[in-house]
């Protein structure tokens, strides 16, 4: 069995991203590297992004948290990533959402309570993923392209390299 090697990032929902961003610069000394009325990423240290705030309009004041919006795992190497992708598989727990974000290639997995655990691996050194989050191709889609992970899978076992499996783009 594999174990991740960090702990990533967290992503919290906010109903206000402009006070949230402005609270977590303050509190953390961080500094955003993408922000926009409906993601912030910020950073404080050599991680690329380590709390991401993300626009929640469902959130009731005086109710409970706005929450957890997804924590995140990274992996050494995207065989760790796929040999937990196949093992959590034979348990019957699958991904509910495969996504190339750039910086990473990412799989969501809900657990019993429906909290998102993204599984990822780096993709790009923290200096290429700061430089890519402030790239016109990051503006364009902050999201990312989704990607079918068995087809993922089986070009990692016919030997594809982990380089082409891992390019962002179409």
């Amino acid at each position: 069995m594999v174990s991740p090697v960090k702990l990533a990032h967290i992503a919290l929902k906010t109903t206000d991203i402009k006070a949230s961003s402005t609270w977590y610069k303050s509190v953390l000394d961080a500094q955003a590297v993408f922000e926009n009325e409906m993601l912030c990423f910020l950073t404080y240290d050599d991680e690329h992004h380590r709390v991401v705030l993300a626009q929640d309009d469902a959130y009731e004041p005086g109710g409970p948290s706005a929450g957890l919006h997804h924590v995140s795992f990274t992996y050494q190497s995207l065989d760790d990533l796929f040999d937990t992708f196949e093992r959590l598989q034979a348990r019957g727990i699958r991904p509910h959402w495969c996504i190339n974000h750039g910086p990473t290639l990412s799989m969501y997995y809900l657990d019993p309570m429906s909290n998102q655990v993204e599984l990822q691996i780096d993709t790009m050194s923290a200096e290429e993923a700061i430089e890519f989050v402030g790239s016109e191709a990051f503006r364009a889609n902050p999201i990312g392209i989704e990607f079918d992970p068995h087809e993922l899978n089986k070009r990692r076992k016919s030997g594809e390299p982990a380089e082409s499996l891992t390019a962002y783009g179409p």
